[in-house]
């Protein structure tokens, strides 16, 4: 579930997930699998480095080791979900989607709406976690990772054949659709520079 905690540090390596408003399948309807990647884009061109993820049809998990920009990590999500939403938006008035867009404008609360907020693309929050220790991140990426298969009906059979997770790449050791940086190269950085 969404959390309403603010991170406090500036940097570190932290679990994120983002949820699309109401459990939508927006990055499948549009698709917009590659509004994420363009996010993670952005992330990296700012010195953070994307160390895992899955974008499943209706929420993201990703793995993502912040480095000290002088923004909150909560700036820079909240941010991105601003950037993902506008693309997704864009999307749905393209693809002719009035239905979903009209929904997702009766969403909108009214504190919302009088900071003309029109559409609820995401919910208002996302989760974290802090990764702290090496078992708990190996946790999570398995956790990601194994996402698609556990779905009903499940997105794939094996993580590996799912395309939009790094899976791929921590199983066989070839990059897939999105590079990463493995856990190996992010033991070497210093993320406080």
């Amino acid at each position: 579930m969404p959390v309403r905690r603010s991170i406090k540090e500036t940097d570190g390596v932290y679990f994120i997930t983002i949820t699309c408003a109401r459990w939508l399948p927006l990055f499948n309807l549009t698709p917009g699998y590659d509004i994420v990647y363009n996010w993670f884009d952005n992330l990296k061109l700012n010195g953070h480095y994307i160390i895992g993820y899955v974008i499943m049809p209706d929420h993201l998990h990703a793995i993502i080791a912040f480095r000290n920009s002088g923004k909150s990590i909560n700036t820079i999500v909240g941010n991105g979900k601003r950037f993902m939403a506008y693309e997704l938006v864009k999307r749905l008035k393209k693809g002719n989607h009035q239905s979903t867009l009209d929904q997702m404008r009766q969403w909108v609360n009214k504190t919302d709406k009088e900071r003309y907020k029109i559409h609820e693309v995401f919910e208002p929050s996302f989760d974290w976690k802090n990764c702290y220790g090496p078992l708990f991140l190996e946790q999570k990426l398995n956790y990601i990772h194994y996402n698609p298969c556990k779905t009903l009906p499940a997105l794939a059979l094996h993580p590996w054949d799912y395309l939009h997770s790094s899976a791929t790449y921590y199983i066989t050791g070839e990059q897939g659709i999105y590079e990463v940086l493995n856990l190996m190269q992010l033991h070497e950085i210093n993320l406080s520079k």
